[in-house]
Parts: C-alpha cells; sequence; structure tokens
C-alpha cells in the first residue's frame, strides 16, 4: 500500500476521489490487509443443517475463524455432538435441535437464537431434504417434505430472524443471508430427483428476490450452489467406484470439493470481501456448471 503522505505515479493520491466516485481514502492498510478482508471473528452465525456435510464444513470454518456458531439439525444427539467437537477444537458452538419443516420447529430456533444474541451477522440457510423416485413412482407427499425443508423453511427462518439481521447491519458491513442452493438448480441433474432440482432452483430465484427486498436494510443475501461434496446425500454416488469415476469425469477441475471449499466461499460472503455482494449464486462446483 501506498504511503498517505506520498504521491505515486502509479496510484491515486490517498485524499483523492476516484473515477468511480469512492474517496480513495476509505481504502486504508489496514482494510486491504486479507486477514482484515476476510476476519469473521466476533460475528454470530446461525447455520441450519449444521451437524454434518456442507452445512458442518460451513459451521466449522466460522468456529474456527473465531465466530460465534449456532447449529441446528433435526436430530438432536449428532447437533449436540457437533457443537461440543467445534467447540473442543477452539470454537464456540451452540446447538439447537429443531426440524425446521414445521412451524413448531422454526419457532423453537428463532427463540433460542434471540435468547444467545439480539443481533445476528450471519444466517446460513443449509437444512434440506431430498428425494428420489422413478417419474412413475414419484409420490405428490415428496414435493411436500423438499419444499418444506427447503423453500418455505428458507423465508420463514429469514423472515423472523429480520430484527436480529437488521440490528447487526453496519455502514460498510450488512447482515448476511447465505442459502445454499445446488447445481442441480442450475442444470438438469442425471437422478431423479425431481422435487429436489425444482426446490433448489427456487431457492435460486427467492434469493436473488430477498436481496432486492432487503438491501435497503443494510441486509445482502447470496447462494452458494455446491457441486458433489463428501456427504451423506452424495454418499450413494462416492461411495460406490464406478458411480464415482463417473462424477468425477464431469467435473473439469477431476474432484469433488472440500471443506475449505465451502467453508472458504462462505467466509469470502460473510467478511469484509464479500460485502458488495448481493443477489449471486455462486457455483462452488470444480467448474461443472460453468466451464463445459
Amino acid at each position: 500500500m501506498t504511503n498517505p503522505d506520498t504521491t505515486n505515479p502509479d496510484t491515486t493520491n490517498a485524499g483523492a476521489t476516484n473515477a468511480g466516485g469512492t474517496n480513495a481514502g476509505a481504502v486504508n492498510g489496514a482494510t486491504m490487509k486479507p486477514a482484515a478482508l476476510f476476519d469473521v471473528s466476533g460475528k454470530t452465525v446461525v447455520v441450519t443443517g449444521g451437524s454434518r456435510g456442507i452445512g458442518l464444513m460451513i459451521a466449522r470454518g466460522f468456529a474456527e475463524s473465531g465466530a460465534t456458531v449456532v447449529i441446528s439439525s433435526r436430530k438432536a444427539d449428532a447437533c449436540r455432538q457437533a457443537a461440543e467437537e467445534l467447540s473442543a477444537s477452539g470454537g464456540t458452538c451452540i446447538a439447537h435441535p429443531a426440524d425446521l419443516s414445521t412451524p413448531d420447529g422454526i419457532a423453537s430456533l428463532v427463540e433460542r437464537v434471540r435468547e444467545i444474541s439480539p443481533r445476528i451477522d450471519v444466517l446460513v440457510n443449509n437444512a434440506g431434504a431430498t428425494w428420489g423416485a422413478p417419474i412413475d413412482e414419484f409420490p405428490d407427499s415428496a414435493f411436500d417434505k423438499v419444499f418444506d425443508v427447503n423453500v418455505k423453511a428458507v423465508f420463514a427462518l429469514t423472515q423472523r430472524l429480520l430484527p436480529e439481521l437488521r440490528a447487526a447491519s453496519r455502514e460498510g458491513d450488512p447482515a448476511r443471508v447465505i442459502n445454499i442452493g445446488s447445481v442441480d438448480g442450475m442444470t438438469v441433474s442425471a437422478s431423479d430427483n425431481f422435487s429436489y432440482g425444482a426446490s433448489k432452483a427456487a431457492v435460486h430465484m427467492l434469493t436473488r428476490k430477498l436481496a432486492a427486498v432487503t438491501a435497503a436494510d443494510g441486509i445482502t443475501v447470496n447462494a452458494i450452489a455446491p457441486g458433489p461434496f463428501p456427504s451423506k446425500m452424495m454418499a450413494y454416488a462416492l461411495d460406490d467406484p464406478e458411480l464415482r469415476s463417473g462424477v468425477l469425469q464431469r467435473i473439469p477441475l477431476g474432484r469433488t470439493g472440500t471443506p475449505e471449499d465451502a467453508a472458504g466461499t462462505a467466509i469470502f460472503l460473510a467478511s469484509r470481501a464479500g460485502a458488495y455482494l448481493t443477489g449471486v449464486v455462486i457455483p462452488v462446483d470444480g467448474g461443472l456448471t460453468g466451464a463445459r
């Protein structure tokens, strides 16, 4: 960074206004350092479906980066075990089991979150459900189950936590909502997951609509669309050598996602580095949707 008292012929004077109308003095050495750009320490983060899979990867990333993390999941034992594990590794993680497919479950989580903090810096809507069956056998109930968790719960939880999100927003540091979509909401899946793919496409559009509505409140809303990651949902394919090989062949980078890929994207969106993004769906898929 240039010393603000010295004019560098290749840079803008620190006290001047650049062509975009931004005062260059607002960008100083402290905020441009990576440690500051990606700092999420001290933030309060809620991660639904945080006891396993991508939710656990994201929760771990925030906890190990100094945030206070509240995780929820339907299975109480798994939720508490995950929170104990993350807390034991040096983070601060609080478990609250809740079935977000029901109004009572959503109300229970909202009540617990409000007991923990009057403000929520980051809400990660990750909890999800899927269903697979051939088209002739696919039941109506599979649409109800999947849409209740994947779409309705995302809206309901975001809506009910708006006061806490608004309270967390600061100039230059908006509150963040991060919805977990899927590449199956962007491309046609080879699986018989009719309701899942449709629900994730709905999540992506809901993300854009929420972003438009909440921007004036100082809240950004973005989505991550993961490709293949090691998880219970993908175990049927990744645990089978032949199916795994087929999956990897379709990914230009030739590998599945890692915890660092999931957590890194979420931390970017929740930090100063991602403060100017809203209404965006980011595929984290090794090029599956963008490089083919």
